[in-house]
């Protein structure tokens, strides 16, 4: 009787906090959209740069910024913004350090340094992810683990990485230390699913090199497989820890639907996906296209797009891991031909080797997916130069209160 009492006053007590933290999020939700400072670290850590600026009008400054760079190439639609811009981030990374006081805290590294700037909770991170990492970092204080300096060299632990499944609600942590050796470990991740059931699989990273890179090379799985799924556009994703996988799945549906219509597939085409990560471009467009050819450099975001496509049962896409220039260059020379190219290239955009082995092959569309509006108007403008003809620009507002901007162009033969 008493365990039972003890039970239901547990659940009341969790559909209080729930209720609560559904207050604070509409809270939260309303006071940005009337473009209010909420985070306590805004001006400090450099990321949010349009706090303080309602919604609406970041949107039409974000869409004025595209019009300005792509002007007289093509027209710009209107900018699609989110319903609700915040907490959309599904992958949520902290940084570690000690206060001189010995204080354990975690945030993210101040724009353009090193320096940690304590954060609570991000207005635009997954807010669980974000309460996992407070009690992580706790927890490193029971377990008195140090904490890796970067000038010394001297601590173990240095980084977590938290990815969440939004359509599947599956959540992978990765603790990314300086050496394999972590004391009392299996006692460590059975203290962190106690307090976080929801936790589907817990890797250790192991990072013992100088470097600002994130995570290391060897990977041991703790608990769970070692990967979590999710579900976009129709198709179920495996998301390793080093997979590329874009950070706002309500947007990315969004942005990917577009790219899809823009290339108005038939069911014959033959179709590549050039810089194609784990798939999820190539394997959205699967059931339009007649094949698919996905390439790409990284070997385990291509082994991750391989299993992929088995999950889904899709037979029609074959994927490479190559440069994508490279291999186009190769089918050209072989006499090969693809109808429609679509490409997602970094923030530094496509190269000149890239740009004009694609000339070579000489696609009828291109459909070209830009997470910098800057190098996606170089590039455009490299391709109209040769032969191509920019038809329209959709923006996509994929990062709320930042200033980064994504947008899909289409450009025809």
């Amino acid at each position: 009787m008493l365990q039972q009492k003890g039970a239901l006053e547990q659940v009341n007590s969790n559909r209080e906090n729930e209720n609560k933290e559904n207050k604070n999020k509409e809270n939260r939700q309303s006071r940005a959209a009337d473009g209010v400072p909420i985070c306590p670290a805004a001006g400090k850590c450099g990321s949010c740069v349009y706090q303080g600026i309602p919604y609406s009008e970041q949107l039409k400054k974000k869409q004025n910024q595209v019009k300005k760079l792509l002007k007289g190439m093509c027209p710009v639609r209107p900018m699609t913004g989110m319903e609700h811009p915040v907490h959309y981030r599904n992958k949520v990374h902290a940084v570690f350090d000690r206060k001189k006081d010995g204080t354990i805290i975690s945030g993210v590294y101040a724009r353009g340094s090193h320096r940690v700037v304590p954060v609570e909770e991000c207005m635009i991170e997954d807010a669980l992810s974000d309460a996992v990492i407070r009690d992580i970092r706790g927890l490193l204080k029971s377990f008195k683990i140090k904490i890796y300096n970067e000038d010394s060299g001297y601590g173990l632990f240095r980084h977590v990485l938290i990815r969440r499944g939004f359509a599947s609600g599956q959540m992978l942590v990765v603790l990314v230390v300086s050496s394999p050796v972590f004391p009392s470990k299996n006692n460590f991740v059975k203290a962190l699913l106690k307090l976080h059931p929801e936790i589907t699989s817990i890797v250790l990273n192991i990072n013992d090199r100088k470097t600002s890179m994130v995570l290391g090379d060897r990977e041991i799985v703790l608990y769970g497989k070692g990967f979590i799924e999710d579900t976009l556009c129709g198709r179920i994703f495996r998301i390793s820890p080093r997979s590329f996988y874009q950070v706002n799945p309500v947007q990315t549906e969004v942005l990917y639907r577009k790219a899809i219509e823009l290339a108005a597939l038939t069911g014959k085409e033959r179709v590549i996906d050039a810089y194609c990560g784990i798939g999820t471009i190539g394997l959205s467009a699967s059931s339009h296209a007649g094949e698919v050819l996905g390439v790409e450099l990284n070997p385990d975001a291509v082994r991750d797009a391989i299993a992929n496509a088995r999950r889904n049962g899709v037979k029609n896409i074959y994927f490479y891991q190559n440069d994508a220039g490279e291999f186009m260059k190769e089918m050209a020379a072989e006499g090969e031909r693809a109808d429609v190219v679509f490409m997602d290239p970094p923030r530094a955009g496509s190269d000149e080797a890239f740009l004009s082995s694609l000339i070579r092959l000489s696609p009828e569309r291109v459909v070209y997916i830009s997470c910098n509006p800057e190098t996606l108007a170089r590039d455009m403008k490299y391709l109209v130069r040769h032969g191509y003809r920019a038809r329209e620009a959709w923006p996509v507002d994929m990062f709320p209160w930042t200033d980064s901007i994504e947008a899909v162009v289409l450009l025809s033969r």
